[in-house]
């Protein structure tokens, strides 16, 4: 048997057929369905429904031999864009464990109570949860920081809880999607080989009008609290310093600095910071760097599954059987659009993982984007903007699951939430708007 190369140029993609989509269907089938029996979203770990999947796909297209079909799974496994995402989750997850083990998370915090008035809480905790959210790339991390507060801050100033928390889960949402650490930044940028600056920019354009009307919505007279009497929390120089690495990622991977670059620094300063204020010594600092890329193992290992299943997707000719299915619906741009955010929203409604649904739809996304001559930056936004809409208003959703269980106390439903969770739904009419009359595009040399 001939042995494959390290890329994927000397293989012989089949003809479309229906049947490469089973193991896709598998997944779907096999995560959603016992995720619906049990009534229970974590029962199933997402690494096992890629594994079931995977052997589903192995098992097809009887006349190539299993060794074969091994290796273009591995060849998929270990593609240029997979593991140049690996190793970004890897950077990703060290700068995020040592940025709170320094304390970073509390300092923003911190600062934000200490900046927002507080007869200005509901659109506050929006701000203040956005500003995390952004900072350290993590929806869930933030609103696991932030909802604490938020239930404490609601009791206090006799707000609605519901409210509250849908101002701190849609302000998560808001920063996860543009910061430049987070996974469906990583994500969406790489399966469509687009700088993260450029993605961002395309998605300011999206979410800038929803965001500043999110931001209305919760300065209604409703929504201001009885009083203005909340203490406030201590802020010392040393808050400041903590998280200087966030602007430092904010503002440099802004201006177009190389993301790996950016973090390895990134993660350096906070060894300086933390060794500094006796936080934690060298070795101490080591630690947590293993234990932050260790942590990030289950997504890394998701990714490497979800793209050797579709290798095997695509060999088998299922995603140019997607592509020729579209051509009924999809006419021009605009459709081309359109379908590229339905794919990745019914993915993030199966799944419940906004990051799964864009490297699953990602390649697909991609070769109807170079099809119907859609710019890559848009594909890569859209991909990100979509998915982060979608699972900010499933209840089953990762973040409405951690902002419920946090507020146990209080007994709170994942429906009251979704009732004034109103940013994700701002950003889908958002997406709509910006389908329907078009986003001006600036050429630019590196846009593939």
């Amino acid at each position: 048997m001939d042995k494959l190369t390290n890329n994927d140029d000397n293989l012989q993609w089949r003809e479309s057929s229906v049947k490469a989509l089973f193991p896709f269907i598998v997944f779907v089938l096999f995560y959603f369905g016992f995720s619906i029996l049990t009534r229970d979203f974590s029962k199933v770990p997402m690494s096992v429904a890629f594994i079931i999947s995977s052997a589903v796909a192995l098992t097809l297209n009887h006349k190539e031999k299993l060794g074969k079909k091994i290796e273009i799974f591995a060849l998929g496994m270990g593609n240029r864009d997979i593991m140049m995402m690996c190793l970004i989750f890897i950077l990703a997850g060290a700068f995020t464990a040592t940025a709170e083990a320094v304390g970073a998370v509390d300092a923003v915090v911190a600062i934000a109570q200490n900046i927002v008035p507080h007869r200005f809480m509901m659109s506050g905790m929006f701000i203040v949860s956005a500003l995390i959210s952004l900072s350290i790339g993590t929806s869930c991390g933030t609103i696991a920081a932030v909802v604490p507060i938020a239930v404490e801050l609601s009791q206090a100033l006799g707000l609605p809880a519901g409210v509250m928390l849908g101002a701190v889960v849609g302000g998560a949402m808001f920063g996860d999607s543009l910061s430049v650490i987070s996974d469906t930044t990583i994500a969406s940028t790489r399966t469509q080989n687009v700088e993260m600056r450029d993605k961002m920019i395309f998605n300011f354009k999206i979410v800038t009008v929803p965001s500043i009307l999110c931001v209305l919505i919760y300065l209604l007279p409703v929504f201001a609290p009885a009083a203005d009497s909340v203490s406030s929390v201590s802020v010392t120089l040393s808050s400041y310093i903590k998280i200087a690495p966030y602007f430092f990622l904010l503002i440099f991977g802004m201006a177009g600095m190389n993301v790996m670059l950016l973090l390895l620094i990134a993660i350096i300063l906070n060894l300086i910071i933390g060794i500094h204020y006796g936080t934690f010594d060298l070795f101490g600092g080591f630690t947590f760097i293993g234990d932050g890329t260790v942590s990030m193992a289950n997504t890394i290992v998701v990714a490497m599954l979800a793209g050797g299943m579709l290798q095997m997707v695509r060999y088998n000719g299922g995603i140019t059987y997607i592509i020729k299915v579209t051509e009924h619906f999809i006419k021009n741009k605009k459709l081309c659009e359109l379908g590229i955010c339905f794919l990745v929203g019914m993915m993030d409604l199966f799944t419940a993982n906004n990051t799964v649904a864009i490297i699953t739809a990602g390649p697909i996304a991609k070769e109807l984007s170079q099809k119907y001559g859609v710019d890559a930056r848009r594909t890569a936004s859209l991909l990100d903007t979509t998915s982060c809409c979608v699972q900010g208003v499933i209840p089953y959703g990762a973040q409405i699951l951690i902002a419920t269980s946090l507020a146990a106390s209080i007994s709170i439903s994942s429906f009251t939430i979704m009732k004034s969770l109103f940013y994700p739904v701002l950003v889908g009419i958002g997406i709509i708007v910006s389908i329907i009359l078009g986003v001006k595009i600036k050429d630019r040399n590196e846009n593939n």
